[in-house]
């Protein structure tokens, strides 16, 4: 009992995640720039991340030398995309539609086991000297695409509403020094111009809304006439406004609007007011509802299940104030994780089961199996507090490697309870088969379980962050497992037969 319930202490004082990042020779740089930056500007800022990249990997090879004492060189490739995403190179990475104000940066080292630590550096060195432009660098994901791991979703219809819950939850993100990057989706608003065309006089002065659409954008962006050839060159001839007919909003309502069908013309504030406002540049929705996504990013060394936990109190209270028809999600990481928790929790259950239904019909009675499984709540606490030890979080692999526990146990236990049946159809007395069971049964038991957790440390070691919280767990609680296979089984099934008189024994003469 003291056992299970140091096993309760331990499960309360681990750190929960989903996915570890993998050891991987790919990472990349997401670069985006406010929603109305132009393409230009998104060349000249990835210009200048590549050139950062650059020094810091020069950097982080100087730092850390080969045998011999040269610098090594870390940096394999750099591939870039500007205006969009690239194809898709990792199954996690999810490619970015074409728009200007975003570029994609895919980084190649030599070895693999430099990218974590070089990634950490890589994002202090971008924050710190792009300003104006958020600049994330990013490991690639093992698992379900997650995303920013921390995210909130707030879903509703008015989007003046929705912009403002948004930035409550930033300034909850902002209480936290554990987060890092703190944005949203919709990006920034932009500056808007409107025209509120009045039909009437349009259509008195001969004018359409497609005559003021196009006139306006020759006069601002301009209007394709004719190409120049140049060798083998194609440059478009364009027609528009001089800069100093365009530099100001008030020269719009002096444009003239000239008709399509005739050669009428009108200035453009006879047929329409002109307005401005700042808007959205983006409007996201999911299942039908205005959604906007507010995420961040941990700091390094710490867990996105940290940084939710300490705003967790906060945005409870959060969610209380939103007006009717708001709902808030939580997204990221959290989701993916409790989904897939749930899963392996209905599988192992599903296991549970199945082994339970054949230990039945093996040994013809339905209290043995419980004395079988009585060894594997032990195995999950030796399997906790490995993990406790070694400092790794709970997370999907860590859940796998509890998970597989309970066939290994099994199989462990069985090996014992089969020499103990064995003895009784022999007709021999109850202590003297547990004994026997406990001596003869040892070396195969110990062997088992010694090839298997030796077989583990390797890859613990030299495996990289996906593998440690599987092996950690197994060595764990296998090791607490046999201890108790050998030991508490053999207690357990006397006092189930002299104490609690649940399961029968009754002494058979051997046949001759």
């Amino acid at each position: 009992i003291g056992l299970l319930l140091l096993g309760g202490v331990f499960m309360s004082r681990l750190k929960p995640q989903f996915f570890p990042k993998d050891l991987s020779y790919l990472s990349y740089v997401d670069v985006w720039l406010p929603e109305d930056a132009a393409i230009a500007a998104t060349i000249d800022v990835t210009r200048t991340t590549e050139s950062i990249i650059r020094d810091v990997c020069a950097r982080y090879g100087a730092e850390h030398p080969d045998d011999d004492g040269r610098p090594r060189d870390v940096l394999a490739s750099l591939t870039t995309f500007t205006g969009g995403g690239g194809p898709r190179f990792w199954y996690s990475v999810n490619p970015e539609p074409k728009q200007e104000n975003y570029a994609q940066i895919v980084i190649q080292v030599y070895d693999k086991h430099d990218t974590n630590h070089l990634l950490d550096e890589l994002q202090d060195a971008l924050s710190r000297q792009i300003p104006g432009a958020r600049v994330s660098a990013r490991l690639l994901e093992i698992g379900a695409p997650v995303g920013i791991p921390v995210s909130i979703r707030i879903s509703g219809d008015d989007a003046l509403s929705l912009r403002r819950a948004a930035e409550q939850v930033k300034d909850i993100y902002r209480s936290i020094p554990a987060a890092d990057r703190i944005q949203d989706d919709w990006g920034t608003e932009g500056f808007v111009v409107e025209y509120k065309i009045d039909p009437d006089r349009a259509n008195m002065a001969g004018i359409t809304n497609y005559d003021v659409a196009i006139s306006s954008l020759a006069a601002t962006s301009g209007q394709r006439v004719g190409v120049l050839r140049e060798g083998d060159k194609q440059i478009p001839i364009l027609s528009r406004l001089r800069i100093e007919e365009r530099s100001q909003l008030s020269d719009l309502e002096n444009l003239y609007i000239y008709s399509g069908t005739d050669t009428k013309r009108a200035p453009l504030r006879q047929v329409a007011e002109i307005s401005q406002s700042m808007r959205p540049e983006k409007l996201k929705r999911r299942n039908q509802f205005r959604t906007i996504t507010v995420s961040c990013f941990p700091k390094a060394g710490v867990l996105p299940s940290e940084v939710l936990a300490q705003a967790m109190p906060a945005l409870k209270e959060f969610e209380k104030t939103l007006p009717p028809g708001h709902q808030m999600e939580i997204g990221g990481e959290y989701e993916e994780q409790t989904k897939g928790f749930k899963e392996m929790a209905m599988v192992m259950a599903i296991s549970i089961l199945a082994i339970f239904g054949a230990l039945v019909m093996q040994f013809k009675n339905a209290v043995k199996p419980l004395l079988v499984f009585a060894a594997i709540p032990y195995g999950m606490v030796g399997a906790l507090a490995a993990l406790w030890i070694m400092g790794a979080p709970f997370g999907f692999m860590a859940f796998l490697g509890v998970a597989s526990l309970v066939g290994v146990i099994v199989s462990h236990v069985i090996v014992l309870f089969d020499f103990i049946e064995e003895e009784h159809e022999k007709g021999a007395p109850l202590i003297e088969a547990l004994l026997n069971a406990g001596i003869v049964r040892l070396r195969p038991v110990l062997i088992t379980v010694g090839a298997t957790v030796f077989a583990l440390f390797p890859l613990a070691s030299h495996g990289g962050p996906l593998w440690e919280p599987l092996c950690y767990a197994q060595i764990g609680g296998l090791t607490m497992a046999t201890v108790v296979t050998l030991l508490m089984v053999p207690v357990l099934y006397a006092i189930f037969v002299l104490d609690l008189k649940i399961v029968t024994w009754d002494r058979h003469p051997t046949d001759a």
